[in-house]
């Protein structure tokens, strides 16, 4: 078998279970698994792949992995990363996987907040994309991200240590649900930002099932209508945003009115929606007065 028949092999095996975009999915397991890229396959596509050492080795691991994603577990998890702002983050079952949407906040707020010396806290850290990117190329002064999973903390950590060790400024993590995570007495926050879970419950039998079999159902759901830790958020925020700051929250397309409405109700101003890439709803924004003399 030469090595484009194996990737043509792997192509119709997902295809079999209809593992969406299998013809690329195929590729890009086929170079994690024989340690190349693109225009190394072009230049071996037709060499004819031997029953020894390490094609035989490179070729049982590509199987192995073809049968995973036939069974609907994400490409990045079994590659066991995911590229989000440019950095490339570990990925693994207790995370939600980082997703281009969410890049929309990130950008927000580093083209908003520009000061260096800004203190920024992250809820719902996950995998501690927002956290990481915001410290990484914002360079602020301290980042803390709060989580209520133990074991995505210790993947957000993992990424930090890799990814902002270089950072002038402090990035830390803390175990808890939402603010009773933060250590009592910490300063409030210049920046916060979540993407906390907002699907209704309902609807999570009807996600895709690499998303609803294999992503961490505490980062989905978002209670009956998808609200609740957004009524949290607003309700809790004010003791931990500082006068003139911002809050930056990832929604789902058909939130912005209600989250809009909280973030008005508890007095934030300068309230408004910001749209991603395909043009739909994904972020409200909100600032906190800042104080009268």
């Amino acid at each position: 078998m030469k090595l484009g028949e194996l990737l043509r092999e792997g192509v119709a095996r997902l295809g079999e279970t209809g593992v969406p975009d299998a013809e690329n999915d195929a590729k890009l397991l086929l170079f994690a698994a024989f340690r190349m890229d693109l225009t190394h396959f072009l230049l071996d596509r037709g060499r004819e792949l031997s029953g020894e050492e390490p094609d035989a080795s490179c070729v049982a691991c590509y199987r192995a992995m073809i049968a995973k994603r036939r069974g609907r577990i994400p490409l990045q998890q079994i590659l066991g990363s995911q590229t989000f702002m440019g950095l490339e983050f570990e990925v693994n079952e207790q995370v939600l996987i980082p997703r281009q949407d969410t890049e929309t906040l990130v950008e927000r707020v580093l083209e908003e907040q520009q000061e260096r010396g800004l203190r920024l806290l992250d809820l719902c850290t996950g995998s501690g994309c927002i956290a990481v990117s915001l410290a990484v190329l914002g360079g602020y002064r301290y980042v803390a991200g709060t989580d209520v999973s133990a074991a995505a903390l210790a993947t957000a950590r993992r990424n930090a240590a890799r990814l902002a060790a270089g950072c002038a400024g402090r990035i830390e993590f803390f175990c808890g649900d939402l603010f009773e995570a933060v250590p009592a007495g910490m300063a409030a926050f210049d920046v916060i930002t979540a993407n906390p879970p907002y699907i209704p419950t309902e609807a999570i039998a009807t996600l895709e099932p690499e998303v609803r079999d294999h992503e961490p159902l505490l980062a989905l759901d978002g209670s009956a209508d998808g609200l609740v830790f957004y009524r949290r958020i607003a309700r809790e925020l004010g003791r931990y945003l500082a006068p003139g700051g911002s809050i930056y929250l990832e929604i789902g397309w058909d939130q912005a009115d209600a989250v809009c409405a909280l973030l008005e109700y508890c007095g934030l101003e300068a309230v408004r929606v910001v749209k991603d890439l395909p043009g739909k709803d994904r972020v409200v924004c909100g600032r906190k007065q800042c104080l009268i003399d």
